[in-house]
C-alpha cells in the first residue's frame, strides 16, 4: 500500500471471480484494499464475458461438443 498512499491518488483493484471455495480459502486483495487504503479504491467486477469464456474453455479442455442453440438469443 505504499504506492497509493495520497489521498489524491485512486487505488483500482480488479475483485475477479469468487466462488465460495476461494472465498473460504484466500481472503480478498480487493476487499483488504477497500478497507485499508488510505486513498479512494475503485474496485472493478469481472465482466460479464468472463463467465461466457471460461465455459468455452472449460468445454474444449473436455472436448464437449457446443450446442449451437446456446448461441441463439
Amino acid at each position: 500500500m505504499d504506492t497509493a498512499r495520497d489521498p489524491e491518488d485512486l487505488l483500482v483493484v480488479g475483485t475477479g471471480s469468487r466462488t465460495v471455495w476461494r472465498r473460504l480459502v484466500r481472503p480478498s486483495v480487493a476487499r483488504y484494499c477497500v478497507a485499508h487504503a488510505a486513498c479512494p479504491v475503485l474496485a472493478v467486477p469481472p465482466s460479464p464475458l468472463q463467465a461466457e469464456l471460461e465455459s468455452v474453455h472449460r468445454r474444449n479442455v473436455w472436448r464437449i461438443p457446443l450446442d449451437l442453440r446456446e448461441l441463439a438469443p
